[in-house]
């Protein structure tokens, strides 16, 4: 197999991945808000992060052992490495804690249908940041963005669009969200995808074990009778969902990669239809056809001009 097809191998598989992780996130909107009905934000997130991190970390032993390496979660690289493995650990680990903190506050003052359209405009954040820094985005990409974002449209809002102090605090959120994207595109280049996703996991699960005890009153017997929806959000969602993202922007630009998470949306439609019995309008169904065709067309091959110097 040439460099061309095992490079295109590669990318399908990651982008698969992403379909995949995004299938779990558009279904962990059930467990989240069957969990957040007995318990805080912080308590549901804490209780996540720290078996997420308890698991995976227990999966680098694991195979830190089985390769006969000596075990560090900064893995064996050289001081650089560990540097940045660190610095960018702890910076996704920031970034994801305050954005879930803006979008949860948010949600006290917006309908869900607004802060769902609005937090999938990180899809377009995305590339325009990418911009700022010089980075070229073929035109298939804008075009799935503009699909992707008519069909979020047609699946979140049902009346008119009116920005309040709600919106606002979503749309902070979507921001941090892109640039967690943007910070997973550069560092997963240069060091270990999984420890990284590892140190996140502590520090998102610290952070909000801290946050638990000052603005909450978390209940252990509550929690233990909530395991299987903090179960699917702590193992499946965090520590499968954020790992196979780290893992698959590895082999895609962070717009592509964006544009594919994109259809967690539509899981979590399809979620709330199959296990919440909630309607399914035909607009919203118009909507995850246009969102899916976004995908689909930023997957095609088109030949990119090459710039020769001449």
């Amino acid at each position: 197999m040439n460099h061309k097809g095992l490079s295109s191998k590669i990318n399908i598989k990651s982008s698969l991945m992403l379909l995949f992780t995004s299938f779990i996130w558009g279904f962990a909107f059930v467990s989240q808000r069957i969990g957040l009905e007995t318990m805080g934000v912080h308590t549901f997130t804490a209780v996540r992060f720290i078996l997420a991190a308890t698991v995976l970390g227990i999966f680098i032993f694991l195979t830190d052992v089985k390769d006969k390496k000596k075990f560090s979660f900064l893995g064996n690289g050289n001081k650089l490495e560990k540097h940045n493995l660190l610095i960018s650990g702890i910076a996704c680990g920031l970034i994801v804690t305050v954005a879930n903190f803006f979008q949860m506050a948010g949600l006290k003052y917006t309908t869900v249908g607004k802060a769902g359209f609005i937090t999938i405009l990180y899809i377009i954040i995305v590339p325009i940041l990418g911009l700022l820094y010089k980075k070229k985005i073929h035109f298939s990409v804008w075009i799935s963005v503009l699909l992707a974002l008519a069909g979020s449209y047609l699946l979140f809002i049902q009346e008119g669009f009116n920005v309040n102090k709600g919106d606002l605090l979503v749309l902070i959120s979507a921001f941090l969200f892109a640039l967690h994207i943007m910070v997973i595109d550069h560092y997963t280049k240069i060091t270990d995808s999984i420890r990284m996703a590892f140190i996140q996991f502590s520090v998102c699960g610290i952070i909000s074990f801290i946050a638990m005890f000052i603005f909450e009153n978390p209940n252990w017997e509550i929690i233990l009778k909530a395991w299987l929806p903090i179960a699917y959000a702590g193992i499946l969602s965090s520590g499968v969902g954020y790992t196979f993202q780290f893992i698959a922007q590895k082999n895609l630009s962070a717009p592509v990669a964006s544009i594919i998470m994109s259809m967690e949306s539509v899981f979590a439609v399809l979620a709330g239809w199959l296990i919440l019995q909630e309607s399914l309008l035909y607009r919203e169904i118009a909507g995850c056809l246009l969102i899916f065709l976004g995908i689909i067309l930023v997957q095609i091959p088109f030949k990119r001009k090459v710039n020769t110097g001449k």
